[in-house]
């Protein structure tokens, strides 16, 4: 009985490769860097030697139970202790463990090894999108949720990547070592991306390092890992690895376009905006960055987030700028963010502009983007 047992379990931790690379729906990913191929390697080792401990332990009970039942006559022992049996069931687990450990520490290892990176990307959460910064390239950007409220609110049918697809995804190039530094602006967050086998808390006030080598080109997406919120689950990622000749073009593409985008600002300064060009933006930056919160109709949630519609600040002519004010720079001890990085001059103008008009507010209030630029740099308070 033992001996076929014993051959049986030799087999189960020889099988060939393939059987580990075999597609299972159910399985840890792969992945598609080093890293994570050491991931799952590990993971099937530690499996099969799970597998293969439940085999002989359950194998051992079930043929003592078999072979030593009442109705062959067994007796049951009477005894004590056994120093013998002391050392195996001491020394077998030692030496188990040693074996899982040396495998599990090298790979560890390996995911801790930031150094000699080829480009470092800082990437810091809030509630509830992330931001990316691409250190010696001044390309900076936000990743924000790009599933419709449609959508969401079943007024419109899903698209495949529902809830899982952004409106600024993150590029990097293929075959280069890129380090993360992660951190967060308000509560703790987790970029979590399978494909890469990264998975990193971003604590606010501290710094976290990963890294990843991606092996070939594609999009892999994630998510935020950690209950960070309310819109804990409408926070995900989307990483483009692209060829490294494509990587730069993408690179001097986006500078180029972050560069037009400020002098653009800059001109606006000198600008009037029309009230119904400020009130359409306005409502649809509002849709997408404040509904959430504030609801469509301006409502609120009670004991939550204030309304807006004629209540508070939004409705007195005499806290103009205060209603700016909190718009950039947020409000302190709340879900209140400060959307001054977020947004450019033109859509801070043009969302206060719609709160202070939409839903039967009308103050007539208008705001321009060189009122927001001087809360920007503190000229008003």
């Amino acid at each position: 009985m033992m001996r076929p047992l014993f051959y049986g379990l030799l087999g189960l931790l020889s099988l060939p490769a393939w059987a580990e690379t075999q597609s299972m729906p159910l399985n840890m990913t792969q992945g598609v860097t080093g890293v994570s191929q050491q991931v799952y390697s590990l993971h099937m080792t530690i499996f099969y030697i799970c597998v293969a401990i439940g085999i002989v332990v359950f194998g051992v009970m079930f043929w003592a139970i078999i072979h030593h039942r009442k109705s062959r006559g067994a007796v049951a022992a009477s005894f004590h202790e056994s120093t013998r049996v002391e050392l195996l069931w001491t020394l077998i687990p030692f030496v188990i463990l040693i074996v899982m450990a040396i495998p599990a520490t090298k790979t560890l290892l390996a995911m801790e090894d930031t150094s000699q990176s080829d480009i470092t990307i800082q990437i810091t959460g809030s509630q509830w999108k992330w931001h990316y910064r691409y250190f010696g390239e001044d390309v900076e950007f936000y990743s924000n949720l790009a599933t419709s409220q449609a959508q969401i609110n079943n007024e419109r049918q899903k698209r495949d990547n529902y809830l899982l697809e952004v409106d600024h995804p993150l590029v990097v190039p293929v075959g280069q070592k890129i380090r993360f530094l992660m951190t967060s602006q308000d509560v703790i967050h987790s970029w979590w991306v399978p494909a890469f086998a990264v998975k990193k808390d971003a604590n606010p006030g501290f710094i976290n390092e990963a890294w990843t080598k991606i092996d070939k080109p594609g999009i892999y997406r994630g998510q935020c890992a950690e209950l960070c919120g309310k819109d804990h689950g409408f926070m995900p990622i989307v990483v483009i690895a692209k060829p490294q000749a494509d990587f730069e073009e993408w690179l001097q593409v986006t500078k180029t376009a972050q560069r037009e985008a400020k002098a653009e600002e800059l001109r606006l300064l000198d600008m009037q905006m029309p009230m119904d060009e400020l009130m359409a933006m306005g409502e649809t930056v509002y849709n997408t960055r404040c509904a959430v919160c504030h609801q469509v109709n301006g409502q609120g949630l009670p004991g939550a987030f204030p309304a807006l519609a004629g209540t508070g600040i939004s409705v007195d002519p005499a806290k103009k700028l205060e209603h700016i004010s909190i718009v950039v720079h947020g409000r302190n001890g709340t879900a209140m963010q400060a959307f001054g990085p977020q947004l450019s001059l033109k859509e801070l103008a043009s969302v206060i502009t719609y709160e202070r008009n939409a839903w039967g507010n009308n103050t007539g209030d208008m705001v321009q983007a060189a009122e927001v630029q001087a809360i920007l740099k503190g000229e008003q308070l």
